[in-house]
């Protein structure tokens, strides 16, 4: 890695806010001998951008000792925030790759079939005389070819060992803050019928403990094995039979994994096991310490890493979630150039949102937002409602006070597409959203103000989160909540010279800042400091429809919500944050 090349290789033509200064105590950090360089920058700070400049010092391919590691990865868990890389023409030189299910087939015929299931997928042996003209594999040969590959880190975790994307010197990884969370997330084993092809003849059994798990795990593999088998035997493969073999290869791997860290008396991995249904039912695995796991995927890829984001809250405590020792990492503070004074904190707490209290808190909630949509008018707004029951509850009590006109909402199965429809449109329309904390940029007229309807604490339900607690990591569970909140808050101010008001609904907001306070960057306490109650006008809902007549048509429809049978996502300790 060349540090001095991390001016030139920053890719706007001028500095903004603390950039320039981000930069040199960036290099100074690198150059002190430290393996890998936390960045803590707020968000509008411009990440990317500091993240292109720190890839493009990794060792230039063909200079010095060719066995060293050469080149860059560009990486991050939000696919949105690939979409705004792969659409900046100021990292238009980072070759980006997707996973196989993003392309679709070239060949006669197949035009509709993604690339995982083509012909290549589906027949022994098959020749493809136009592979080279293939959007996945051009792509992924560009990208193993370039300076910076830039990949989701889902892609990046599955192509660990892989000979086209091998170590690299430097690995950057943008909106890190998850890192831990998101490894255990893909190194849990989830085993029920959408995950198992023969979970029919396969229904586990009462699993009381982590040995019956291990048991059951070793029957699975065997049984994936024979499948195995019998699917090498055909000649070609069904679309169907294709997407079978990659969940058992899938299946196998985690399994086998399972059962040999569990059995090594040198594994530090602590596992945890849930069937909260009983015998016959869902089975999830779940590791509590992923560090061997992040050591394979992401610690042996690189030399050097830069990890960056807003919310990483404490060094020390995150170094310990990832298995990195703390004395070879270095944490880079950048501070916070937009005025305190545009991004307001306003306390509107009605009281609790737990779940034995929101059925009081809630009808208050709903009037707040009201009176908020009074104050703002001609202003888009977004509502983080945490849970699609608050989503629903929230919505049928503005519907009572007549303001449905101007509300719009969606579910799991068309997010994206009523986001992206509510940020297109003219009309001060509000936005009740679930799990919209991170990776959302609202920059301008997109939305002046939002409401937080809930502390987003993690899922006590999930056992991992309630093993940490009978632990006693109290920290890390406000830490985890806090990180949420301040993602949060950033969603509606995106530059210097933006504003955008955040209206805290729920006392247990207050509760939080409290307790967390010491983790708070300095510009995050600055803003709770000076957080007061808001001057709003008096309840008046037919002063809330931005000009439109209660009498309005344009109503938004209200569509099902997709729930997978059987699925644990909602005792997720993620679950409240990530869909």
């Amino acid at each position: 890695m060349d540090t001095s090349r991390i001016y030139e290789e920053f890719p706007a033509p001028d500095y903004r806010g603390a950039q320039e200064q981000a930069l040199s105590d960036i290099k100074a950090a690198f150059d002190a001998g430290n393996d890998v360089v936390l960045v803590r920058a707020p968000t509008g700070s411009g990440k990317s951008l500091l993240a292109r400049a720190i890839a493009g010092c990794a060792r230039r391919a063909g200079s010095g000792d060719p066995t060293a590691p050469a080149r860059a990865y560009y990486t991050t868990p939000q696919v949105s925030q690939l979409d705004d890389v792969a659409g900046d023409r100021l990292l238009d030189d980072l070759s980006i790759i997707r996973g196989k299910n993003n392309y679709s087939c070239i060949l006669p015929g197949e035009t509709d079939t993604p690339v995982n299931q083509a012909p290549c997928a589906r027949e022994r042996e098959f020749d493809c005389e136009v592979k080279h003209r293939c959007p996945y594999f051009s792509d992924r040969t560009i990208a193993a070819n370039q300076s910076i590959a830039a990949m989701t880190l889902a892609y990046f975790m599955q192509t660990a060992g892989s000979d086209v994307f091998g170590t690299r010197d430097v690995v950057v990884i943008d909106e890190a803050h998850g890192l831990g969370n998101w490894a255990e997330m893909y190194a849990t084993i989830d085993l029920g019928p959408d995950t198992v092809p023969f979970w029919d003849d396969a229904e586990p059994p009462a699993i009381d403990d982590l040995d019956d798990a291990v048991e059951y795990a070793d029957y699975l593999g065997t049984l994936a094995d024979r499948r195995l088998e019998e699917l090498r035997g055909n000649a070609e493969l069904t679309p169907e039979e294709v997407a079978a073999r990659d969940r058992l290869n899938e299946l196998r791997s985690d399994l086998n994994w399972f059962a040999e860290e569990y059995r090594d008396p040198e594994a530090s991995t602590t596992w945890v096991v849930d069937q909260p249904d009983g015998e016959g039912t869902r089975v999830t695995i779940k590791p509590m310490s992923p560090e061997r796991y992040l050591n394979h995927t992401v610690w042996e890829r690189g030399q050097k890493f830069a990890l960056l984001s807003a919310t990483i809250l404490n060094k020390e405590a995150f170094c310990a979630t990832v298995g990195l020792d703390p004395d070879t990492v270095a944490l880079v503070e950048v501070p916070h150039t937009f005025p305190v004074e545009n991004r307001p904190l306003y306390d509107i707490a009605q009281g609790k949102m737990t779940y034995e209290h929101r059925d009081e808190t809630l009808p208050g909630i709903a009037r707040s937002v009201v009176r908020i949509m009074q104050h703002h008018p001609d202003e888009k707004g977004l509502i983080h409602c945490h849970s699609y029951a608050i989503q629903d509850q929230l919505y049928a009590l503005l519907s009572d006070f007549g303001v449905d006109s101007r509300l719009r909402t969606h579910d799991s199965d068309d997010r994206d597409g009523q986001l992206g429809a509510w940020k297109r449109a003219d009309d001060p329309d509000v936005f009740l959203s679930v799990k919209m904390e991170e990776a959302l940029d609202l920059e301008g007229d997109s939305c002046r103000w939002q409401v937080l309807c809930k502390a987003p604490y993690p899922n006590t339900r999930d056992s991992r989160v309630a093993h940490r607690l009978e632990e006693g990591q109290w920290g890390w569970y406000y830490r985890a909540a806090l990180r949420t909140v301040i993602q949060a808050c950033g969603r509606v101010v995106r530059a210097p010279e933006d504003y955008g008001a955040t209206y805290l609904a729920d006392s247990s907001l207050l509760d939080l800042f409290e307790r967390a306070r010491h983790d708070m960057p300095d510009w995050f306490r600055d803003q709770v400091d000076r957080m007061t109650a808001p001057g709003l006008p008096a309840f008046a809902p037919g002063e809330a429809l931005g000009g439109q007549s209660s009498a309005t048509t344009r109503r938004r429809s209200r569509r099902s919500r997709s729930r997978s049978s059987g699925s644990s996502s909602e005792n997720h300790p993620l679950s409240d944050v990530w869909d």
